[in-house]
């Protein structure tokens, strides 16, 4: 379809007057009019007029923060040991019913691999072990990683492929768990320590990762989002990406963003400096990390969390990288020009970072660098305003309120420092600009049920966890489009409805706006990439998701 007018619907623009044009004209792949149906009629003569029949027209959303394909990833080739409401595993028995059924598939010697397991939600409330892990199988190695991706559970065989012996010692922010008579229990916890095992890429090859990626990019435009993003891409995966990219279109868009060790050697002599031509698949920000996960109490934290992890006192996490390393990484990366987006779950991993950043700043000067806080689920008031005043922008994961909430109030943070996670309301206050994130695979990529969320913040049991840090409706869309948009730099490609900006669109069967305590119920009806209708859902799928 060359030309088309949408109308007779609701339109949010999200534009910086945060207009509701009466029609949206499209031609090619870019959007050609906004505004009144006369004028955009007049505009495009003789263009296809697509009815949205009462439904609404919002910009594509944009995922600020994910780990695209990891999602099929964890469906396609490995053991799903997600519990409710993600998936089905309630206990331990759930978990080895599931590896047995891996193993069974899976030839001798070759590896098991299982992913999503949050043992918050198991009835025992634990990791499994290395034994017990030992006791499904002796003939293959066992790798679990855990729902954050920041810890693991290794059997002997894995931890003999990967070189880790009672002897091993610890690196620096990561630690292999021993029991009480200093034997190995299986548990890894940190990247450092994981290494590869805690890697995206890990046991991936071409083929497996084209397959994923198709599975992926079909879940992501069934729920709007048609620019996604990998957010922890070392060098295996960038050459995995680079053998797509080498294709042509991949009917997605996507922002990688490499590590940050693989710099200055992967832009000056590497595969960035050779990166395809690909306008789809493309290099963004460079990425590090400071700290750890809450579920795991490794978020590096000011205070100590409210209860201690399973037979330990209350401490105040870690973190994963040196005072002196961090600095020392972010004057590299500012230094070379990049955009630095950095894990930070604490807030005292936040202090760090921003003590970072202004010393690169102050030793190198640069406008409108717009370096981000990723996560920054515990962020206090006075850092929110030091993030204004040096151009510091954050991704908020208020995805936690629903799935951990509870936990935080009860176990992790305690009744009072939870209802501070994700302080969107605080951020708005304090004039900071910021988006919201699934961090998918960590929890599903879902824009709606993360905007409803981030609005509404109720956890599972129906609580209300922090009524102060509401935002409304159209800001919680605004932070899953144009602020998306413009926290890569691509405010003027997409996530508003305006003239010469790419045509991805998504209509929806109500209006957000209209109904704010009800948008996890709304419905994708149609999503548009560059002019193209990409999704469009039966009518027995909108009944069935509303």
């Amino acid at each position: 379809m060359s030309a088309a007018i949408f109308t007779n619907g609701s339109i949010l623009a999200l534009d910086e007057g945060n207009s509701t044009p009466e029609a949206v004209g499209i031609e090619g792949e870019r959007i050609a009019a906004v505004g009144r149906l006369c004028e955009v009629r007049a505009a495009l003569p003789g263009a296809t007029e697509i009815d949205l029949a009462g439904r609404t027209l919002v910009p594509a959303f944009i995922d600020p923060h994910g780990h695209f394909p990891d999602s099929a990833l964890v469906k396609l080739l490995r053991a799903d040991l997600a519990s409710p409401p993600r998936g089905e595993c309630r206990s331990l028995s759930d978990v080895f019913d599931r590896l047995r059924a891996k193993i069974s598939e899976t030839p001798r010697g070759e590896w098991v691999m299982g992913a999503a397991l949050d043992e918050t939600a198991l009835a025992e409330g634990r990791m499994p072990t290395r034994d017990e892990l030992d006791a499904l199988s002796r003939d293959h190695p066992i790798w679990v990683i855990h729902t954050s991706g920041h810890c693991g559970v290794a059997n002997s065989m894995a931890l003999a492929r990967y070189g880790v012996t009672e002897e091993t010692l610890d690196p620096a922010g990561g630690r292999y768990l021993r029991d009480a008579s200093s034997r190995l229990t299986g548990g890894i916890e940190g990247l450092s320590a994981m290494g590869e095992m805690g890697d995206t890429h890990f046991l991936i090859d071409r083929a497996n990762f084209r397959r994923c990626f198709a599975a992926a990019r079909e879940e992501y435009l069934a729920h709007g989002v048609t620019l996604a993003q990998n957010s922890w891409a070392a060098m295996p995966l960038l050459e995995l990406f680079a053998d797509v990219a080498a294709d042509g279109d991949p009917d997605i868009d996507l922002v990688l963003l490499p590590v940050a060790e693989i710099e200055p050697e992967f832009s000056e002599i590497g595969l960035g400096r050779t990166w395809p031509e690909n306008r789809h698949i493309t290099l963004g920000p460079r990425k590090l990390l400071t700290d750890g996960s809450f579920l795991m109490r490794t978020a590096y934290l000011t205070e100590t969390y409210y209860t201690g992890a399973p037979g330990e006192a209350p401490d105040t996490g870690l973190p994963y990288i040196s005072r002196e390393a961090l600095f020392a990484e972010v004057k590299k990366l500012h230094d070379m020009g990049f955009q630095i987006h950095t894990h930070c779950n604490g807030d005292a991993a936040s202090d760090i970072y921003l003590d970072a950043i202004e010393a690169a700043l102050n030793a190198n000067p640069r406008d409108d660098h717009r370096h981000t806080i990723i996560h920054g689920q515990v962020m206090r008031q006075d850092q929110l305003f030091r993030c204004a005043e040096l151009g510091v922008t954050v991704s908020f994961f208020p995805a936690h309120v629903w799935f951990w909430g509870d936990k935080h109030y009860e176990e992790i943070l305690g009744p009072e420092r939870s209802q501070n996670i994700s302080p969107t309301g605080w951020a708005e206050r304090a004039g900071v600009r910021f988006t919201i994130h699934n961090d998918a695979a960590v929890t599903p990529t879902r824009p709606l049920q993360l905007i409803h969320t981030t609005v509404n913040r109720k956890t599972l049991s129906g609580r209300t966890l922090g009524a102060h840090q509401r935002i409304c409706a159209l800001s919680a869309l605004r932070a899953h489009t144009i602020n998306a948009a413009w926290q890569v730099f691509q405010e003027h490609e997409r996530g508003s409805l305006e003239p010469g900006k790419l045509a991805d669109l998504v209509m929806l069967d109500r209006n957000p706006l209209s109904t704010p305590d009800g948008i996890d119920g709304i419905c994708v009806v149609e999503t548009w990439r560059r002019g193209t209708c990409v999704y469009k859902a039966q009518t027995e799928e909108i009944g069935e998701r509303a």
